[in-house]
């Protein structure tokens, strides 16, 4: 009840952008959340969701924090680990030891600048490894403590409202998404169900690494049209209620982690 408490009461927060190096210094000494948003300016999305899908969802989902914790928002990391994609002109990726090097020099610089308290939000799923590789290093030499909320583990209640058969990519939830955010660039005249060959993965507890490909004979990676799912069945009210849940998460989670970062 406390923390709800707090949370109702609390004041907005700011992106970190949009302050004066004093401005940014006075609350990183207050002891304000950094919260650092990690979202792809360009990969594929299938025919129907642009290449900034992801920077969509972060900027998204950061702004209604912003909303509703006093937090100071990083900017977006927009490029990163994605090698499920590179067969799609225009998708760009960083190899892992390029994106694990990126983000620890961006979190390490926030340290020396006198943030105490940064969190990431992961908006996509082949940055998980590499990031915790991160968060893990910068803990190792400093030992400070960087929480991570990744998009596979939010909005967990709202996504059993879906009704694709599978999805994982471009699919129904995240076309609503998108369809929520950012209506027109969303192209749902060309959305199609497209399950690839996801559908006969073989039941086990064992994970293999893809990589989506436009070609038939690619395997378990084949994907017509780079999406997995079923988006068709996508609408901005199921996106609405998967956004409201994963920024509950999202407020819950950063208040239980900082506690007394908003208890005033």
């Amino acid at each position: 009840m406390a923390k709800q408490d707090a949370r109702q009461g609390a004041r907005q927060g700011v992106w970190l952008q949009d302050l004066t190096w004093p401005e940014a210094q006075d609350l990183f000494q207050a002891g304000a959340v950094v919260l650092v948003p990690v979202g792809a300016i360009a990969k594929e999305h299938g025919h129907h969701l642009p290449l900034k899908t992801d920077y969509l969802l972060a900027v998204g989902l950061a702004e209604r924090v912003r909303s509703k914790l006093p937090v100071v928002v990083a900017p977006v990391i927009t490029f990163g680990y994605y090698p499920a994609f590179v067969d799609y002109p225009g998708s760009q990726h960083l190899s892992s030891e390029t994106f694990i090097a990126l983000t620890k020099e961006i979190l390490l610089k926030l340290i020396k600048d006198g943030a105490k308290h940064v969190a990431v939000l992961n908006t996509g799923i082949s940055t998980e490894a590499p990031l915790r590789i991160a968060l893990r290093d910068i803990y190792t030499e400093t030992g400070f403590q960087i929480g991570i909320a990744g998009i596979q583990s939010l909005g967990r209640k709202a996504k059993g409202h879906l009704e694709q058969k599978l999805g994982g990519h471009a699919d129904e939830a995240e076309t609503s998404v998108i369809l929520a955010l950012e209506p027109s660039a969303v192209r749902m005249d060309r959305a199609v169900t497209d399950y690839g060959h996801a559908d006969s993965l073989p039941e086990t507890v064992f994970q293999q690494p893809v990589q989506f490909s436009s070609d038939p004979n690619s395997g378990l990676g084949y994907s017509k049209t780079g999406a997995r799912g079923d988006p068709t069945l996508a609408t901005a009210e199921k996106g609405k209620a998967l956004l409201d849940e994963m920024v509950d998460d999202l407020v819950e989670g950063l208040a239980t982690l900082f506690p007394r970062a908003f208890d005033t």
